[in-house]
């Protein structure tokens, strides 16, 4: 099985020191939309969609406060279906879509695959549909005004690596795993690697360096993560969770959407 590792969003928020940890106080960060591409065995499954070609024609999709407070670069080459067509690909090869949740970052690549299955957490969907005050900016109805195929699922069933109860998408290749805190639904995303499992964590953790004991994290990414997360306790307790699993599985390779480094080291 074959497995792609896309940027579907190059962000430039400020300042490198607060968004990266290290650099310059003025200069912008850089952050990236970590999207996989996995050839399974029942077509293509793509995790997260990052945002879309209309969204790239069209910025005020984003709203107003993503674009003014990360400076998405906004390169229609960037996304998915643009460098799914340079590997070949045409759009309706696309089986699949595995959201790690529904911001617009994550989302907005959906209308360009409206033929695909759309897999999320039902807790998720109910929260993107019906958003609270808190929650009106970080999911765009434009997104889904489509109709896309939505595939709800409960966290309920078996356990992966201690992880709460995940759900198969694609089996026993592809599994949503629940991460709750980030957003009502947050999910992770398992995918078989040979004998290994990559675990894309979506926003369940920003920096790699959350993941290493002893725990840090940039201050603008630590203060950001605190303020839009659905539910503080249970992120941190997924975010503990996850850095377990990390130290006691060799066979899993956890990585987050964002961290640049990250998604280098599969490059």
């Amino acid at each position: 099985m074959t497995i792609h590792h896309l940027n579907c969003c190059t962000m430039r928020p400020r300042s490198e020191r607060l968004i990266n940890g290290f650099g310059s106080w003025t200069a912008k960060g850089r952050m990236v939309a970590h999207t996989l591409v996995v050839e399974s065995s029942d077509g293509l499954v793509l995790v997260d969609a990052g945002i879309g070609l209309r969204d790239c024609e069209q910025p005020q999709r984003l709203g107003k406060l993503f674009v003014g407070a990360v400076s998405p670069t906004l390169d229609p080459a960037e996304t998915a279906i643009r460098q799914l067509a340079g590997l070949g690909y045409a759009p309706n090869d696309v089986r699949h879509i595995v959201l790690t949740h529904l911001d617009v970052d994550h989302a907005g690549g959906l209308s360009d695959f409206p033929d695909a299955k759309v897999h999320v957490y039902r807790a998720e969907y109910e929260a993107a549909m019906k958003p609270d005050f808190r929650e009106r900016e970080r999911y765009r109805q434009c997104h889904w005004e489509h109709g896309p195929d939505w595939v709800l699922h409960d966290d309920d069933g078996e356990s992966f690596r201690g992880l709460g109860a995940v759900r198969a998408i694609v089996e026993p290749e592809v599994l949503l795993v629940p991460t709750r805190g980030h957003s009502r639904g947050h999910a992770a995303v398992a995918v078989k690697n040979g004998d290994g499992w990559l675990l894309h964590c979506g926003d369940a953790y920003f920096n790699h360096r959350e993941m290493q004991l002893p725990p840090s994290c940039p201050a603008g990414l630590s203060v950001f993560q605190k303020l839009v997360a659905a539910n503080e306790s249970d992120r941190v307790r997924n975010q503990r969770r996850l850095r377990e699993l990390r130290q006691t599985n060799s066979d899993v390779t956890v990585f987050s959407a964002h961290d640049q480094s990250e998604l280098e080291q599969f490059r």
